[in-house]
């Protein structure tokens, strides 16, 4: 989901709530510790040097159980961010911490922003000899055109 998708939907909303992979639900007391720009500069395993960037969330949750973000004051610190570090209108990545800083994107299900899982891949995969991944076919799903006494056996 890119920024402005977000702050659209955020918008529209009375209470903030985001969804992990799992079903369960960032704990409402959670805060939007960072928003920031993340660029990353790199050279894929193809040799091709790559720019990319990413606005990032931060969401953390500390003991303060009373404590509640409501969509506006997301929006304006948001609004600040743009104003002060230039945000682009791209994809969201939102980082949490559970075991370890887990990366997710983002999504919206009209109800709750889901956290949704982010996975490697190879950017090269042409350059780097990764061959294509075939589809796979069940036997019984090709249709056998060679008959007995059709002369293709």
């Amino acid at each position: 989901m890119k920024l402005s998708e977000f702050k659209s939907q955020l918008a529209q909303l009375e209470t903030i709530a985001f969804q992990l992979p799992d079903g369960t639900l960032v704990p409402s007391h959670f805060h939007v510790t960072e928003v920031g720009k993340v660029v990353k500069h790199f050279i894929d395993c193809g040799g091709t040097e790559r720019l990319e960037t990413v606005v990032n969330f931060q969401l953390w949750e500390a003991t303060d159980y009373d404590h509640r973000l409501h969509p506006e004051k997301l929006l304006k610190i948001i609004e600040l961010s743009q104003h002060k570090l230039g945000l682009p209108d791209v994809e969201i990545e939102v980082e949490y911490q559970s075991a370890t800083i887990g990366k997710y994107g983002i999504d919206f299900n009209g109800t709750h922003f889901l956290l949704t899982s982010k996975m490697t891949d190879c950017l090269a995969k042409d350059n780097c000899g990764i061959p294509q991944e075939k589809p796979q076919v069940k036997l019984s799903q090709i249709k056998n055109s060679c008959v007995p006494g059709s002369g293709c056996c």
